[in-house]
């Protein structure tokens, strides 16, 4: 049975390989209940050149009979990248620190709800139980923390927190009734003002716009909304083993539109954002501004597409 592959090897280089493929024991179009071999299929081509080893094995599923697909379908190196992207789960990513006036022992310890999961998480945690993880830290004046079980130093904790993908709907994450819309442009600027207006220090703010600039620079528009800190307890709760702590987490969710979808925020655009008292929306303490308090910032960023 003749075969032909269409090949394309880099981005504007195509071949094509004829072959011919055949059995001696095996029916080349039907399975042995009758089953007929025929359709598109969709997997993945391996062909090896190694020494003396030449050989070619596909490995695919076929594609639904009704689906409508053109003679020139093709998947070329940057569909699949974007395939590989839009598979990965939703995924928050937050970084946790803590400002201590003096040098303190403690444990943190994350508390996630039945529809999160923790993902990955640096210094690696200890699992406490199902949904639940910790470490045993000192933290030092400056922003140094000691983890005991690895004895890494690091000026910040950070894990990943997964929600349930069936609770995850773009639309009802952030819509016009709950946040604010604007240019990729506009939204880096803003974004710097509202971190301002939130107390971080310099230091804090350009680390949460480095960490996270490649993910807002992919979307030529964004829509965004910051979550209170009761509502970012409901999901990831934070304890302490040290009183009094003072808490500020800021929990940005966010995702890209198109320029026909930044026309329905047309009543929450930048110039609305400007006007809302940030502070208010996140429960912003005055106490996290106060050097001799044992304190805990965290910022966590979830893209939702």
């Amino acid at each position: 049975m003749p075969g032909t592959f269409n090949l394309e090897l880099t981005q504007g280089q195509h071949v094509a390989l004829d072959v011919n493929i055949n059995s001696d024991e095996l029916d080349m179009a039907r399975m042995e209940d009758g089953t007929m071999v025929d359709g598109m299929f969709w997997g993945k081509l391996d062909i090896v050149h190694t020494g003396d080893d030449h050989h070619l094995e596909f490995t695919g599923t076929r594609l639904p009979d009704h689906d409508n697909y053109k003679g020139g379908f093709k998947v070329d190196s940057r569909v699949m990248t974007k395939l590989a992207v839009a598979t990965k789960p939703v995924t928050a990513k937050c970084h946790l620190t803590i400002l201590a006036p003096s040098v303190q022992y403690c444990d943190v310890i994350l508390s996630f709800s039945a529809l999160w999961q923790p993902g990955v998480t640096w210094p690696p945690a200890e699992k406490v139980e199902d949904n639940k993880v910790k470490y045993f830290l000192r933290a030092n004046p400056g922003g140094a923390l000691e983890h005991f079980e690895t004895e890494i130093v690091t000026t910040a904790i950070y894990y990943e927190a997964i929600p349930d993908p069936g609770m995850v709907d773009p639309n009802e994450y952030i819509a016009p009734r709950n946040g604010f819309a604007m240019s990729f442009r506009d939204f880096i600027p803003h974004l710097q003002d509202v971190l301002d207006q939130l107390g971080l220090s310099l230091h804090a703010r350009s680390n949460f716009i480095n960490n996270n600039i490649h993910a807002f620079s992919q979307h030529k528009n964004i829509a965004y909304r910051f979550l209170s800190q009761s509502r970012i307890a409901s999901a990831i709760d934070i304890a302490v083993t040290f009183e009094p702590c003072v808490f500020t987490r800021l929990f940005l969710i966010f995702r890209g539109l198109t320029d026909d979808e930044v026309g329905a925020f047309a009543g929450a655009t930048e110039k609305e954002a400007n006007a809302v008292n940030w502070r208010e929306i996140v429960d912003w303490q005055e106490d996290s501004k106060d050097p001799t308090l044992f304190r805990i910032l965290e910022t966590s960023v979830l893209e939702v597409t």
